[in-house]
């Protein structure tokens, strides 16, 4: 198997590139590359005159890197977007695409820690240099921290008792494996529920060590910013904590509250939705159990603000 391909099949391919109504001689940005599969498609879209940059801090995704004069990628974390793009003599783009989440493959590799199905040291890290991971959070964080990110992140019921569990559980010994922090859950997990709760103990954790919500709120008002006016957003999520913000920021340029009026009580916001939301078909589940999921926003820039 190939590098490429261990990163599986991209969701919602066609309709995500689509989105973008690609223009030729366009700037365009991939800022979550991981196999590529959704750049090669803009790539092929592109003419001689376009460009493609695109981000992905996991190095793993290097060894995907596309040969290609059009095509730069960007080995950082895409909340640093509008940074690294001016160094390149980029200010305004023409489409930005986004696959939020953790890739097939960084799941699929035993050793990064992401998945329940394998025994290994709790990592989660999508940038292999950071400190923070994963047994850093479950051993150092205080009581009612954990409890916050259980319950924001995880959206767990259980989360003050599983934060006790872990505080009580690590005075005993560290807690540094899958097996370690399953062993901590277990009294708490139904067996009728058990992959359900775990996926969403893990989800936490994984989101806190990776800052994940913190990117994506930069990512967004960098997005407003660099998008030429009629430029193009994609963006695919895979649960409500990503959905929603970028669902409010297409509707109105803000993440809480309602942008003000002027005296005609017309408000100013930065996009137009474009479409509905777009899910995959039955048959791309079939193929791809991560698109089960998958949600697709597309917007346009339409003013300044």
């Amino acid at each position: 198997m190939t590098q490429q391909t261990s990163y599986h099949k991209p969701v919602l391919l066609k309709e995500a590139v689509d989105g973008l109504e690609v223009n030729p001689s366009g700037i365009y940005v991939d800022v979550t590359f991981g196999g590529g599969g959704h750049s090669r498609e803009i790539l092929s879209r592109l003419g001689p005159d376009g460009k493609l940059f695109a981000f992905d801090q996991d190095t793993d995704a290097l060894g995907n890197a596309i040969d290609d004069e059009r095509f730069t990628l960007i080995n950082e974390n895409f909340g640093y977007m509008k940074r690294f793009l001016r160094l390149y003599g980029v200010t305004h783009v023409d489409g930005i695409l986004a696959d939020l989440g953790v890739s097939s493959h960084q799941f699929d590799i035993p050793d990064r820690g992401f998945s329940t199905r394998f025994d290994a040291r709790l990592d989660m890290r999508m940038n292999q240099d950071q400190e923070l991971d994963a047994v850093v959070v479950l051993n150092q964080y205080a009581e009612e921290d954990l409890t916050r990110i259980f319950k924001t992140y995880g959206e767990l019921r259980v989360a003050p008792k599983l934060s006790r569990r872990i505080v009580a559980a690590r005075e005993l010994k560290k807690i540094e494996t899958v097996a370690d922090l399953k062993e901590v859950c277990a009294p708490l997990v139904p067996s009728r529920i058990e992959h359900k709760l775990l996926a969403q103990v893990f989800q936490a954790i994984r989101i806190e060590v990776n800052k994940e919500m913190e990117v994506l709120y930069s990512f967004l008002e960098q997005v407003k910013q660099l998008l030429k006016i009629g430029g193009r957003l994609s963006v695919i999520s895979y649960h409500s904590l990503e959905d929603r913000p970028v669902k409010r920021y297409i509707r109105n340029g803000l993440f809480e509250g309602e942008p003000e009026k002027d005296v005609f009580g017309r408000a100013s916001v930065p996009f137009k939705r474009v479409g509905k939301l777009i899910v995959p078909s039955q048959e791309e589940i079939k193929e791809n159990n991560r698109a089960r999921s998958a949600k697709l926003r597309i917007a346009e820039k339409i003013e300044d603000v």
